[in-house]
């Protein structure tokens, strides 16, 4: 069992950049492939990134390629998504997300356990 809670959310410019953060308590987080999901009202959840339990390495949506970087820490149970000259199509509540799978899962539904959003606001 893990809890996530994100923060770092807020209003920036396009071409602007922000770095959302989520904490983890419980189990230790180095036994969870951590991801990043956004969601915007009326549609599903929409994967961003995945970063395995401790490699590093990292899988990201074609459409983030380039401007978000997700990296860990699991000495002080924490995973970031760096985002880099954001659109206003990035607008969405982020989630990290968590799972034991040992894979860098892209479905919502691989993932059990859940942080309660952060919102990203990016203005024109």
């Amino acid at each position: 069992q893990v809890q996530l809670v994100e923060s770092g959310g807020g209003l920036v410019q396009a071409g602007g950049s922000l770095r959302v953060s989520c904490a983890a308590s419980g189990r230790s987080f180095g036994a969870y492939v951590a991801g990043w999901f956004r969601q915007v009202p009326g549609k599903e959840r929409e994967f961003v990134g995945a970063i395995s339990r401790s490699t590093g390495i990292t899988q990201y949506a074609d459409f983030v390629k380039g401007r978000f970087t997700i990296s860990r820490d699991n000495a002080k149970n924490m995973v970031h998504l760096q985002m880099n000259n954001l659109k206003p199509e990035d607008t969405a509540v982020y989630y990290c997300a968590a799972t034991t799978s040992l894979y860098r899962e892209v479905e919502s539904r691989k993932y059990a356990y859940w942080g309660q959003g952060t919102q990203v606001t990016v203005s024109s």
